[in-house]
């Protein structure tokens, strides 16, 4: 290179870093802004959510509801709604070697209140594919954006999706991941 083609590249390599260190000057602030502002607050159920759920044994005809007596210990799940309606679930409350992360869709069905579908494939311990399991989901985001509470209800396919039972209900508790 030429002397004055070196001189051109130094003196627009300075203007380049002065303007990135701007914008990430700039960034910072608004990154902090957003934070303060709660980041997830505005965004309804879009986001990461860690939920406690707890398996219920309701009486026949009974609704799910905390009423309904604790069926097993409760233990942690993590929740993914994307924008666009699709979720993804994984859980402590199944050994992964014999269940797939779960998949599912979920909607806006009032003011604060949404559904939700997921499946997940079961397998035996040997490693065959046995049964699907379909959680379908009434959730309901309180007055606190960052938390919300729902029901379940789980009926249990076989593998050619046909149903073959129902396996009870659970409730949650979830707050927003920040």
């Amino acid at each position: 290179m030429t002397s004055r083609n070196l001189k051109r590249l130094a003196a627009s390599g300075g203007t380049a870093a002065l303007v990135l260190a701007g914008m990430l000057f700039l960034g910072s602030g608004l990154t902090s802004r957003a934070r303060s502002e709660g980041v997830g607050s505005h965004n309804g159920l879009e986001g990461t959510w860690l939920l406690d759920v707890t398996v219920r044994a309701c009486q026949t005809g009974e609704e799910c509801s905390t009423q309904c007596a604790v069926a097993r210990p409760t233990f942690p799940a993590l929740f993914t709604f994307a924008k666009g309606g699709t979720l993804t679930l994984t859980t402590a409350g199944q050994p992964p070697a014999l269940t797939t992360p779960g998949l599912g869709v979920w909607q806006k069905t009032g003011d604060h209140t949404y559904s939700a579908v997921s499946e997940a494939f079961f397998f035996s311990p040997a490693g065959a594919w046995i049964q699907t399991h379909r959680l379908t989901r009434a959730i309901e985001i309180g007055d606190d954006a960052d938390k919300f509470t729902d029901t379940v209800h789980l009926e249990i396919l076989d593998t050619n999706f046909k149903p073959i039972g129902t396996g009870g209900c659970a409730t949650s508790v979830a707050s927003r991941l920040e």
